[in-house]
């Protein structure tokens, strides 16, 4: 009975602590809610916690897009028992370009590269089934072109991206994602205006703001997500401010979210590196996730113009590389017509990463839709191709970020993402393009290429293939190379031209008989530190005869060339030469 007694009474304090325990847990749920200002409904979870400086800020709400908005992309449909291809990182489109040459500013030379503009068409590859069965299946192309202006014999040669990747079984791995959002005050001018041309623009004189436009686009990104992803937000300004924690998406009331994200305002300065610090912090404790699982990504949006902490090219490059290092990559999303390109290509040739420029919500929605699956998807890294040859050697390479060019045998790309392909077999932005200097008094005209890549475990492949130039005279083994040998003609003629105007006239950017269309001499140059080292104020558009008629000579051939290809898509081109011959 004793007995009895005791068990009862060990029983009864058990089942009290018991009690006690839920009893505080529930109220430190219940006092973090009210603290982190959570509300739960239906189970979700809104966990948004930053609160604005009302002070400085007035919320500005968007009319354009609902916060439940959604969209499917067709713009690019295809056969799913096709294979996708691959299209190289850093820049994706040349957006910028167009868009400062559209409202009568003038570009900077990195608003305008070879890979960006690659990536606004398809090709053409020469993959005939391809010579593996490896992730990675390069195909080559040669071709003999005479330059328009020298009319010298110039040699080329394509590597096209291939994969032996189904359409049908690509799919994306599930997603750690933090959104970095861009709230400075740079943010509050109109997208097709320059903040810093006057400080005290009022953003009303235009119908919506940079940051409007990308807080729509964050929701649009939103809806691209799966329940089993992890999504964050920081919000930096002159300093960083954690917006959200990093949680699965089926815990979280999205709506709500999109909802918040609507409100968001523009206010003080621009400190980039405390924005992509707290990010990191936020996705350190997913380095080691399983990353046959998962993939981790920090995705930037910003008029990239950083004014307060780290602002030196070197020291963002270097968080990026850092990150990278670790299996988080980073995407960044330009937004205005005063984009720092500069800064951002050069962060962006870094192993997994990749950007984009925005210029309204529409475009961002048609890039948001089936292209997300690719954007945030790298698939092959370090891939490296030997040339070896008596006769050639590489003098140039287009279409990718990342040129090793103190050799003439290397050709490097950090990272190739998937991309999709036509019905008719071509592949969107699916070739690098190699310029060849012949040496003199060879004969072997055999060219064998050794490729070595990494794909996303890790694990090695190589592979080699030899070509020849069994024809000497001008030719093209196909439309693919004949398009990028067009459209890396247009890039460096318009490339110089920049450089000739922004440096008075300086002869050097000047193509001639003698020198023909060649690759420009410089990507940066403190012609355009005006303001600070990422600044950027407008300069009025401007085209001297000089190349006006070089203008015209560059349209004509290219008019002969769409002919030729019967590729009716580079008649934008011709609307820009248009436009620039015209002023």
């Amino acid at each position: 009975m004793e007995e009895k007694k005791k068990n009862s009474k060990k029983i009864l304090t058990i089942s009290i602590i018991v009690v006690l325990l839920i009893i505080i847990i529930v109220s430190i749920f219940l006092l973090y809610v009210r603290e982190r200002k959570v509300n739960i409904v239906n189970g979700k979870i809104d966990d948004w916690v930053y609160e604005e400086r009302d002070v400085i800020n007035q919320r500005m709400t968007s009319s354009q897009f609902s916060a439940g908005s959604s969209f499917t992309d067709s713009a690019m449909s295809s056969s799913s028992s096709s294979n996708i291809g691959f299209s190289t990182g850093g820049a994706k489109d040349i957006n910028n370009f167009r868009e400062n040459i559209e409202n009568g500013y003038f570009p900077i030379s990195t608003d305008i590269t070879h890979n960006g503009l690659f990536y606004d068409y398809t090709f053409e590859t020469g993959n005939v089934g391809g010579n593996s069965q490896e992730l990675f299946s390069p195909s080559y192309s040669t071709a003999v072109s005479k330059d328009p202006v020298s009319e010298q014999d110039e040699y080329y040669m394509t590597v096209g991206l291939n994969s032996n990747i189904k359409e049908s079984d690509f799919s994306r791995k599930k997603l750690n994602l933090v959104v970095v959002l861009d709230i400075s005050s740079s943010m509050s001018s109109g997208f097709s205006s320059y903040y810093y041309d006057d400080m005290q623009k009022n953003a009303e004189d235009e119908d919506k703001t940079k940051m409007q436009i990308a807080n729509e686009s964050v929701n649009i990104l939103l809806d691209q997500l799966n329940e089993d992803d992890r999504f964050g937000m920081v919000l930096f300004d002159d300093q960083s401010y954690l917006a959200k924690p990093i949680n699965l998406v089926s815990t979280t009331d999205i709506e709500a979210i999109k909802g918040h994200i609507l409100e968001i305002g523009a206010q003080g300065g621009t400190n980039f590196e405390s924005g992509y610090l707290k990010a990191t912090e936020l996705l350190n404790e997913y380095k080691n996730v399983d990353t046959n699982e998962y993939e981790n990504r920090i995705i930037v949006i910003t008029d990239a113009m950083p004014n307060y902490g780290e602002t030196s090219e070197k020291g963002l490059l270097s968080y990026v590389e850092d990150n990278a290092d670790d299996g988080i990559y980073t995407t960044f999303i330009g937004v205005g017509v005063d984009f720092n390109t500069e800064l951002t290509k050069a962060i962006s040739d870094v192993r997994g990463a990749n950007y984009y420029s925005v210029h309204n919500s529409s475009e961002f929605k048609d890039r948001m839709g089936e292209q997300f699956e690719y954007m945030v998807t790298p698939l092959v890294f370090n891939l490296e191709l030997n040339l070896q040859s008596d006769a050639y050697e590489i003098a140039e390479v287009y279409g990718s970020d990342t040129v090793n060019k103190d050799s003439g045998s290397i050709m490097n790309v950090n990272t190739l993402f998937p991309s999709k392909t036509t019905s008719d077999e071509e592949v969107k932005g699916g070739v690098v393009l190699l310029k060849l200097n012949k040496k003199d008094n060879s004969s072997d005209e055999d060219i064998i290429l050794n490729v070595s890549y990494k794909d996303r475990e890790g694990k090695e492949y190589q592979n080699s293939q030899t070509v020849s130039f069994t024809n000497n005279e001008e030719h093209y083994d196909n439309t693919g190379i004949r398009k990028a040998i067009i459209l890396t003609r247009y890039a460096n003629t318009l490339k110089d031209w920049i450089l000739y105007e922004r440096s008075d006239g300086d002869r050097r950017f000047l193509i001639t008989v003698d020198n023909g269309i060649q690759d420009c001499l410089y990507t940066e140059d403190e012609i355009y530190r005006i303001l600070g080292e990422n600044e950027r104020t407008s300069v009025e558009l401007k085209v001297s005869e000089e190349y006006k008629e070089i203008f015209s000579n560059l349209k004509t051939y290219m008019e002969q060339e769409i002919n030729e290809i019967q590729d009716e898509t580079l008649n934008q081109e011709i609307e820009i030469l248009d436009k620039l011959i015209n002023i």
